[in-house]
């Protein structure tokens, strides 16, 4: 059968990028020494433990802190597994694992995935490194299995469905479905959903309220549905989903690591629901006596004689049945909060929880679709019965880090599949982020013209005055062609920076808030300053420390990676594209959908900066040059007098 063979093969290329993934991790942290490492930024040695506790779920949260190299910058942030460790004993490297719950510049609260520390925990010659994740690769095999070997039931539909063997169905349209807030699209939308028996699909370019209109969607399912599965394939995407759903009132139990979901949201989750649970008090209380033992069970660090030993045994056992009771309490609500809540929110992989084991849901709404790789859309769609998609197929695509993996079809997804079936498909037309000129290329090249800007956003500039050309002007392509701002490759991270380029930000960006204090415009600016490369993010970083705007009316000012904004936006945007070269080396450049999403960020004020000479031979920047060209958006980097 076609769909099993396509996806027995993505089952192999998955093992690919799981071998891809792990060699890379292996050649950033365990080949390297613990120098390089903490270089990196992978790595905390040595460190001080400054608290630890029995919390949730028995396990012991700590709280720790780098003693050294304290500016260094880290790679460790809120979620990410870690391991604790010693080498102490050059023999022997002990560790144990965890997950991170905060992080700061130099302190970190971790939690061990034990109830007990070893001994060698309190030995000093501690540090933390970033630890391989395999759960999501395990977790995607096991999916890809059930639907290869899906026979005679739901499953099997929707496989063939999505292969494009079988033709997904929908009932007639409810034309009387009419939200006010919503435009026609949206609308329709709305109604294409409420339709939909199998699979439906929205399509959302940037700031065409996608978000709002599945929200919208996922009230009207309510009224007929008792509870809703909404996943998105990153964190930070099912938070936003989920804060506007309960803005709408919508009851929702967001489920995953607490250490991964904003702080905001915290009341939301599990963790969050029980501590306002009535009965959190007694929890409490027998968390408290259940602290107490393992307390003095900890002034046994070492047991020498059989006595110390039985007394440490016995106040662990105390603390065990303290613990115990706790969780017999703690099961009871956690299965109450599942019964009652209209909506379970969560990432793909977090719907594999162990309280999700059982459920099964009538609709999934998966939410930023197109940066879901398909085996782990699986995950939550083997709980339902229909799915509704979306997204948008020409923003970020997947993170896939094989060559050969990416080339024979991993980072297809599933949103790409269904997309090419007409009938499932509806597209958002309206935008109400950008001027109507910042649109304008992606609308052509990626949109087939058909979006529209809203009458709000059409012709929304920092300034009406026209002898500001810096303010009045929506797009600005400077072009950097013969100023020597050579790239520079970091030999170690190979990554590249472009430091005439970063100097030519700064410079524009001084002379742009200059002009805007003088225009007398008193509304605050958000500014936000992209690169592709990494390199030249941390040297634009370093600039921006350097540069005072604290007189200037700036509300926000951030330097981020493409991935960092998607999904946001600002009033201006610069765009530093590195490249600058004799070969006309653009790599991953070439990767239109995500320079899509950069270029549609900005609400009033583009500036993107190249090096036409380099990029220009694409016919993705050679399009973007003509549209520049054609409409007096074309300058070059000598306008500024910029001294090169």
């Amino acid at each position: 059968m076609k769909s099993i063979d396509r996806l027995k093969k993505v089952k192999d290329l998955l093992f690919v990028e799981r071998e891809e993934d792990f060699y890379q991790y292996k050649e950033q942290f365990l080949r390297a020494s613990v120098e390089q490492r903490k270089k990196n930024g992978a790595t905390w040695f040595p460190i001080q433990i400054l608290s630890n506790e029995l919390g949730y779920a028995d396990y012991v949260h700590l709280e720790i802190e780098r003693t050294n190299n304290l500016d260094m910058p880290h790679q460790f942030s809120a979620g990410k597994n870690v391991s604790l460790f010693s080498n102490k004993n050059p023999d022997e490297v002990q560790e144990i694992s965890g997950t991170i719950k905060q992080c700061s510049k130099n302190k970190m609260k971790i939690i061990i995935h034990t109830d007990d520390l070893p001994d060698w925990c309190y030995d000093g010659r501690l540090g933390v490194n970033i630890q391989f994740d395999d759960n999501s690769y395990i977790e995607m095999q096991k999916a890809l299995d059930e639907v290869i070997g899906a026979r005679n039931n739901r499953v099997e539909e929707l496989r063939e469905m999505i292969e494009g063997t079988e033709i997904p169905t929908f009932n007639k349209i409810d034309e009387s479905v009419l939200i006010p807030q919503l435009n026609n699209s949206q609308n329709k939308a709305v109604r294409h959903i409420l339709s939909a028996n199998d699979i439906a699909v929205v399509h959302g370019p940037p700031g065409t309220g996608k978000t709002t209109t599945i929200v919208q969607a996922i009230r009207l399912v309510l009224q007929n549905e008792k509870q809703i599965l909404v996943c998105a394939p990153t964190n930070t995407a099912v938070d936003l989903i989920t804060e506007k759903l309960i803005e709408q009132g919508v009851n929702v139990l967001r489920v995953g690591h607490p250490a991964r979901v904003s702080e905001g949201l915290l009341k939301a989750t599990i963790d969050g629901q029980i501590q306002s649970h009535a009965n959190y008090k007694d929890i409490k209380s027998l968390r408290k006596t259940a602290e107490e033992y393992f307390k003095m069970a900890g002034k046994y660090k070492r047991a020498f004689g059989k006595e110390d030993a039985k007394q440490r045994a016995l106040f662990y056992a105390e603390a065990r049945n303290c613990i115990k009771e706790s969780r017999l309490l703690e099961d009871y609500i956690v299965s109450s909060l599942f019964e009652n809540a209209q909506v379970i929110s969560c990432t793909p992989v977090a719907s594999s929880n162990k309280a999700l084991a059982n459920k099964h849901f009538s609709t999934l709404f998966f939410d930023e679709a197109s940066q879901a790789l398909e085996a782990i859309s699986w995950i939550p769609l083997l709980k339902c019965k229909r799915v509704i998609f979306s997204g948008d197929h020409f923003q970020l695509p997947p993170v896939v880090k094989s060559s050969r993996a990416k080339q024979e079809g991993l980072a297809e997804t599933m949103l790409d599949r269904c997309i090419k079936h007409l009938t499932i498909s509806t597209l958002l037309t309206r935008q109400y982020r950008m001027h109507q000129h910042i649109m304008q290329f992606s609308n052509h090249y990626f949109y087939n013209n058909e979006l529209e800007a809203d009458a709000t956003v059409k012709e929304t500039v920092l300034s009406l005055n026209e002898d500001m050309d810096i303010l009045n002007i929506p797009v600005e392509l400077i072009d950097t062609a013969g100023c020597s701002f050579d790239e520079l490759q970091n030999p170690e991270t190979l990554s590249l920076s472009n430091v005439g380029e970063a100097n030519l930000v700064f410079r524009h960006l001084e002379l742009l808030l200059q002009h805007y204090q003088f225009s007398g415009e008193e509304q605050k600016l958000s500014i936000g300053i992209i690169s592709p490369y990494k390199e030249q993010i941390e040297l634009l970083k370093e600039k921006l420390v350097e540069f005072d705007y604290s007189g200037f009316p700036v509300s926000e000012l951030a330097v981020k990676t493409i991935d960092g904004f998607q999904g946001e936006e600002r009033d201006v945007i610069y765009i530093s594209l590195v490249r600058s070269n004799e070969n006309s080396e653009i790599g991953f450049l070439s990767d239109i959908r995500r320079m899509n999403v950069a270029l549609t960020r900005a609400k009033k004020k583009l500036v993107v900066i190249m090096d036409t000479s380099t990029i220009g031979n694409h016919p993705f920047y050679k399009s973007f040059i003509e549209y520049c060209e054609k409409n007096g958006f074309y300058k070059s980097a000598w306008e500024y007098n910029y001294d090169v």
